[in-house]
């Protein structure tokens, strides 16, 4: 198997990194943090990149780019710990265009692809945990349309996106709506979180909503799975600035009049570190490349990844703190921020111990990574 980039991948990693080095340093990122946690300025710049329209169609305004590319970007948005959730408009880019009916393509992808609107998947609800056909929000036709009633929680950015896309039962069955957030019957509460970033609450009271399709937990579950690929990538880049700036932290820091990094002890955790590193790397290559798999076989993968991510992601974020000691959860310096942000990332569409079950739940006869 090819794991080279293509030239075009490496153009596309290069710009982004070049944008987070230039364009979002961390005194950038910690103003947007006291702000709020998001900004549409540094979304806009983001779009401009193109970055929103990588998993949409060229014939609706994307660049018609696949996994890997996405999985590229990713990455180097964790190295930044970039706050704004250019993931989400990957999972509504995607989900629109693989199924919506051309009514809502040509409304909404567009726009989408322009960075002009945010649309964000809210399909967390309190009493669900992180399964996905669990769903208490409901939807009925109203004329012409639909209506839909419900709370859903931790919504990325969701009093600042433009519309939200909303799994709501009907029929006894999981449908998938979009719903605009000006709409009335809509209200949210938008907090800080964990990592510095942004999420709402948001109450639906019979809202206008725009069906997307049917066949809603089909389309909730390759969203999910997506954003699972697009979490993976990210945690990577996060990983490896946290190892960089560890191991330039214990070159320089000097104890007994010599640096740190001597010490065999020390010298030990840091390989360690670069092992879950490396290991966290090769799950997120296997999640992005089944991203485009047969449903089952896809689901298996994404969990199987989230699962090596979580115990990595854990290990770096905490072995990086300890080999900084007091300095490691200051809100000064970045690594706390590496760490926030791994922390969070690992409780996000999943924490690995539901994801254990979700393994144990699909396992095969054979119970292999690549069955």
């Amino acid at each position: 198997m090819d794991f080279d980039f293509t030239d075009d991948q490496q153009q596309l990693r290069d710009a982004v990194h070049k944008w987070v080095e230039k364009g979002y340093g961390f005194e950038r990122r910690r103003s947007i943090e006291a702000a709020g946690g998001f900004s549409r300025e540094a979304f806009t710049e983001l779009a401009e990149l193109g970055l929103c329209g990588l998993y949409i169609p060229e014939d609706d305004g994307g660049l018609g780019m696949g996994p890997i590319e996405g999985m590229v970007v990713m990455e180097e948005l964790g190295r930044g710990i970039v706050l704004e959730p250019l993931a989400q408009s990957l999972i509504a880019g995607a989900v629109l265009a693989g199924y919506a009916g051309a009514e809502l393509k040509s409304g909404w992808l567009p726009r989408i692809s322009a960075g002009e609107v945010l649309v964000v998947l809210a399909q967390q609800e309190r009493k669900a945990r992180y399964r996905l056909d669990v769903c208490t929000a409901t939807a009925a036709q109203a004329g012409s349309g639909w209506a839909v009633s419900g709370t859903k929680n931790m919504v990325p950015a969701g009093d600042q996106a433009d519309a939200f896309l909303v799994p709501a039962m009907t029929g006894g069955k999981l449908a998938l709506f979009l719903v605009e957030r000006t709409t009335q019957g809509v209200s949210t509460r938008g907090y800080g979180t964990q990592d510095g970033g942004r999420a709402a609450d948001v109450v639906l009271d019979k809202a206008a909503a725009q069906l997307v399709t049917a066949d809603g937990l089909t389309a909730l579950e390759h969203a999910v799975d997506i954003g699972i690929a697009s979490l993976c990538a990210e945690a990577v880049g996060v990983m490896d600035q946290t190892l960089a700036v560890t191991l330039d932290y214990m070159n320089t820091r000097k104890q007994f009049g010599v640096a740190i990094a001597s010490f065999q002890a020390l010298r030990h955790r840091a390989a360690d570190m670069k092992m879950q590193l490396e290991l966290a790397r090769s799950m997120s290559y296997y999640a992005s490349l089944k991203l485009n798999a047969p449903a089952d076989e896809r689901r298996r993968a994404m969990a199987r990844a989230k699962v090596q991510l979580g115990l990595s992601m854990r290990f770096v974020g905490q072995q990086a703190v300890q080999l900084h000691g007091g300095i490691g959860v200051t809100d000064e310096y970045i690594v706390s921020h590496y760490f926030r942000k791994l922390t969070q990332l690992e409780m996000t569409y999943g924490d690995s111990l539901h994801q254990v079950g979700e393994v144990s739940a699909r396992m095969q006869e054979t119970a292999g990574v690549f069955a």
